[in-house]
């Protein structure tokens, strides 16, 4: 079974897992993880085709295996490309997914004209990627306004450079959302409880994570942070730890 590049922090129960971003790293969710390293074991996870795992390039359902394999039982909590590893991960394996988090996810595009469309964009990016370097299109990448909330530091930028152009192709030909296969009809029998975040200016994943609500039912919850775009957790850290925390404790407590 293939295994991906993990670093372990802190000490305690449950065990906790953090996937990143596409662009990303294990450690762009290391602030994430010096929140919960008081109270939990944090497990950073570099995933398919990003940072220590750049030579693994899977989908995100052979992901999603090697992600439990690699993790075990524990919460698992991914934000964008990482949520939908995480989410495949749930409906895969939910005997090893104790508790959800869901930071600006989506169950895929229920579409299939649209989700076709969304694939040759994909691919149009990817190959864009690849002529024009890792360093050019992670520029081009942050300029987005879906990040015009975020403010990397240096030290950010650089760790995203680390990714390659062809692993980043390759991450979105395989596990982009075009290439993803909608989950929507799935999401009704995840039984255990799922965290959903969003940021209140992200129109988008606000409406997404209102309708996956809608679909997974009483054991899903949905946290909307004030004065936040996509990048959740970088734009409102201490907000969004904060919520995961006491909605951890409430099903530590139930």
């Amino acid at each position: 079974m293939t295994l991906l590049h993990t670093t372990t922090i802190g000490e305690g129960m449950p065990q906790v897992a953090l996937v990143h971003g596409f662009t990303q790293t294990s450690n762009s969710m290391r602030p994430l993880a010096n929140e919960f390293s008081s109270r939990y074991t944090v497990k950073l996870v570099d995933a398919p085709n990003h940072g220590g795992s750049s030579d693994i390039s899977l989908d995100c359902s052979a992901g999603a295996d090697a992600l439990c394999a690699t993790v075990g039982d524990a919460v698992y909590i991914g934000y964008s490309m990482g949520a939908r590893l995480c989410l495949h991960a749930a409906l895969q394996h939910p005997e090893q997914v104790q508790s959800l988090v869901l930071i600006s996810g989506t169950a895929g595009i229920e579409n299939h004209e649209q989700r076709i469309v969304r694939r040759s964009s994909d691919e149009q990016l990817a190959n864009h990627i690849e002529q024009v370097g890792t360093e050019a299109f992670i520029t081009e990448w942050l300029s987005r306004p879906m990040f015009s909330n975020l403010r990397s530091s240096p030290a950010d930028i650089r760790d995203r450079n680390r990714n390659t152009a062809t692993s980043l192709a390759n991450s979105l030909r395989l596990a982009g959302t075009g290439a993803q296969q909608s989950l929507w009809g799935s999401l009704d029998s995840l039984e255990m409880p799922v965290l959903l975040i969003a940021g209140e200016q992200d129109e988008a994943f606000c409406s997404n994570a209102a309708r996956m609500k809608e679909v997974i039912g009483d054991n899903a919850t949905v946290a909307i942070v004030k004065n936040s775009g996509h990048s959740v957790h970088l734009e409102q850290l201490t907000d969004c730890a904060g919520k995961i925390m006491n909605w951890l404790d409430q099903q530590a407590n139930r």
